[in-house]
């Protein structure tokens, strides 16, 4: 059965990918929600599709998502709807492939499906909850690197304290940076900063199925439909290196997480 509803998400996230796709590169409507966090009238016409889609799959489970005022009846409700309708809207304002819809259906605090659609870059990835992650029908296994120093980061620039990593192309969507480290493109991702739930939703689920260990900041577990909906930081990694990461981020995350 729950092959069956991953399918039904999968083909929502390729209709609003399809939505999302025709309009890329082409006349947008743009402002900014808050200083520095852009969004368009595309991320709300793929965000009304997603939701009426998904309503009529699951109509019990609640709503959280970027472009949607939340709602605490999600709290009453065993089930969740975790969604960013574009993912990386930076990138697709300004025309570059590094963007995604990303959906997740959440239970328990957990994910249970997982999907992020790609268009403008040919992938989608799927994740089930036991049951392996795939893109584009492929299984992947996450990185399995042990050794800390050499890490590939998808990130433009590196701390001076962090220069004994390596930089690998970055995206703008955080949910295909962390979905680099399930397909053993990327060793570690990091943010040490207040996010949002549905930014990594889908992504943590891909990259936990694909074998990477993914927590918050400090090394807690991620738990989702929480009251706020939101987590201190990501870090998704290769096991080998988890702890040595979250070391190297531990003073800096003790300092991001007053505010």
């Amino acid at each position: 059965m729950i092959d069956a509803l991953a399918d039904e998400i999968a083909a929502v996230a390729a209709e609003a990918g399809a939505l999302a796709m025709g309009r890329w590169r082409g006349e947008l409507k743009t402002w900014e929600k808050v200083p520095g966090h852009p969004v368009c009238d595309v991320d709300l016409e793929v965000n009304q599709l997603i939701r009426e889609r998904l309503r009529a799959i699951d109509p019990e489970a609640g709503w959280l998502s970027e472009e949607t005022v939340d709602d605490a009846e999600r709290l009453l409700v065993p089930r969740v709807w975790v969604v960013d309708p574009i993912d990386g809207t930076r990138d697709f304002i300004r025309g570059r492939p590094g963007w995604s819809v990303s959906i997740a259906l959440c239970e328990g605090g957990d994910p249970l499906v997982g999907v992020l659609e790609a268009p403008a870059r040919g992938e989608t990835w799927r994740a089930v909850a036991g049951k392996g992650t795939f893109r584009n029908g492929q299984r992947l296994v996450a990185s399995s690197r042990t050794e800390f120093p050499g890490s590939r980061v998808p990130t433009d620039a590196l701390p001076h304290v962090d220069r004994d990593l390596s930089i690998v192309d970055r995206p703008n969507s955080i949910a295909l940076r962390i979905a680099m480290v399930a397909a053993d493109e990327a060793d570690l991702v990091a943010t040490i900063r207040w996010g949002h739930e549905w930014d990594i939703a889908a992504a943590v689920l891909i990259a936990r199925e694909a074998g990477a260990h993914v927590t918050d900041a400090f090394g807690g577990v991620l738990r989702f439909n929480s009251t706020k909906g939101e987590a201190f930081g990501v870090v998704a990694s290769s096991h080998g290196i988890h702890a040595a990461a979250i070391e190297r981020l531990r003073e800096r995350a003790d300092k991001g997480i007053i505010r």
